[in-house]
């Protein structure tokens, strides 16, 4: 927008203005004397405005259109979370990678957070086996990174806009044993599921060593007392078997395909 100042008599009936393209300002309401090109292509003055609310909204605008085009295209995906701190000597790291092989060889590309640890494993499975292998990272106050095996990599700020890519880009979640944002993954799953803001999203626990005590609880403390019902505690599938953890998601995607 461009901003022209015309000068009438000063006068109550007729006082000063200046436009700012469709706004017209007068008396106190004039700001100071520059255009808006002035200030857009003047590289001086302070930089708080990168910080401010309204500048976040375009970012976070910003990251849902990148997110959006790049993963638009991408084919029946599965999402795989685990520790950023398995070691790569770790029996858990094995069964990433296996995961992520079965997953390819199953037809589906393998999404994880892009880290290290169980999530390089997976990505690592599904690249070696010839699959898409997806990481979809978050700034953090400590260095992370996408971890190589990942061919096609999206790093984000928010986690609320990194979780929508999850969820709109996965059929199934597979958990391997994970701290709380393995378990803040899984719960919201199960509540969009719940909800019926997805409507088919299986949720594979992997690790009946790891997972056992949180699966007996659900059923046995929050089914139990009347806090979900049978249909939603059956969400929930615990397995040690990677065949039988990805026969779930296929299973599931064929139910889905038969209604959609």
């Amino acid at each position: 927008m461009t901003e022209v100042t015309r000068k009438i008599e000063d006068d109550d009936e007729h006082p000063a203005e200046r436009r700012r393209g469709p706004v017209v300002l007068r008396r106190t309401r004039q700001p100071e004397d520059s255009t808006t090109d002035q200030r857009l292509l003047d590289s001086r003055g302070p930089s708080d405005w990168v910080h401010t609310d309204p500048w976040r909204v375009l970012r976070i605008q910003a990251e849902f259109v990148e997110g959006f085009g790049a993963l638009a295209e991408v084919p029946r995906a599965v999402t795989v979370f685990g520790s950023a701190r398995t070691p790569r000597d770790h029996p858990e790291y094995q069964v990433g990678r296996e995961i992520g092989a079965a997953l390819a060889n199953a037809g589906f590309a393998a999404i994880t957070g892009g880290g290290p640890g169980s999530m390089e494993a997976v990505n690592r499975g599904a690249s070696e086996a010839g699959g898409l292998s997806i990481g979809l990272g978050i700034e953090l106050p400590f260095e992370q990174g996408i971890n190589p095996w990942v061919d096609l990599g999206v790093n984000f700020r928010y986690f609320f806009t990194r979780k929508t890519m999850f969820i709109k880009y996965s059929q199934a979640f597979i958990c391997l044993p994970g701290g709380f944002g393995t378990l803040d993954e899984l719960f919201e799953a199960l509540t969009l599921v719940q909800t019926k803001k997805v409507t088919k999203f299986p949720v594979v626990l992997f690790g009946s060593s790891y997972w056992g005590g949180l699966y007996d609880w659900v059923r046995d403390t929050v089914l139990a007392e009347g806090k979900i019902g049978e249909r939603e505690a059956d969400l929930l599938h615990l397995t040690d078997d990677v065949d039988d953890a990805v026969g779930m998601v296929l299973e599931a995607y064929k139910a889905w395909e038969e209604t959609h």
